[in-house]
């Protein structure tokens, strides 16, 4: 009888329940166990991502973060001191503001972002701290297929990952040294080239000329006409 209601649920009061309960069924709840797990697995990693992706720049990471900071405010003279070397740049907050912006253009902001997070990372000193920012970035930026992935050889990716069950301050610095050397080689040239920062070396105030460092050799007369040209650029 039990089972002759549950055929004809109009004849048993129960089946409504049943009914809703099976429609609340998702199709991975009738897949195996371990099916199951890897599908939970997946659906973290993706809204890991997008909530990454909302996140926006390096806002999360960074010990550099800076609020309504607009661009208008750098002088040409400062950005010119860029050009010298990609030090200049990296120490400079506003240097990072603004090359953090050329690398988003060029979708590889997840370097500046590890990076910050590297040199955030090292000022921790609480131990229980120190292990979840460790997992945090490895899960963010070193494990395969992380959500911002940076690429980095395969022999230091497997000596994080052996270290990251107990971390040590240093555990990052060989790939942290490797994303740095990537943008100083890679990004940094072109970005003393792109749109953006040629931009704010021009940028001066109404009717005033263009700004323009010299080299230190050149020396200029109270006319400020060169009197050793060549040198000047």
């Amino acid at each position: 009888m039990e089972t002759l209601l549950f055929l004809f649920p109009q004849f048993n009061y129960m089946a409504p329940k049943e009914e809703a309960y099976f429609k609340t069924l998702r199709p991975q709840d009738f897949l195996p166990v371990t099916m199951k797990e890897e599908c939970g697995r997946l659906e973290r990693k993706s809204r890991l991502s997008l909530f990454l992706t909302k996140s926006g720049s390096h806002e999360n990471v960074s010990p550099h973060k800076k609020t309504n900071t607009p661009s208008r405010n750098i002088s040409a003279e400062a950005a010119l001191k860029w050009s010298d070397c990609f030090e200049e740049v990296m120490k400079d907050s506003d240097g990072v503001e603004i090359f953090s912006q050329f690398l988003r253009s060029e979708f590889s902001e997840e370097n500046m972002e590890f990076w910050l997070a590297c040199e955030d990372y090292k000022t921790i000193d609480s131990e229980t701290k120190l292990l979840s920012k460790a997992k945090y970035i490895y899960t963010v930026f070193i494990e395969s297929e992380a959500p911002k992935e940076v690429n980095i050889d395969y022999s230091t990716k497997m000596a994080i990952e052996q270290s990251i069950s107990e971390p040590t301050k240093s555990c990052f610095d060989a790939a942290q040294k490797k994303v740095y050397s990537l943008m100083q080689k890679d990004s940094y040239p072109r970005f003393l080239h792109s749109d953006l920062y040629l931009h704010l070396t021009r940028r001066k105030g109404p009717g005033a000329p263009v700004f323009r460092r010299r080299s230190r050799s050149c020396v200029f007369n109270e006319r400020a006409e060169a009197t050793s040209g060549p040198s000047a650029w």
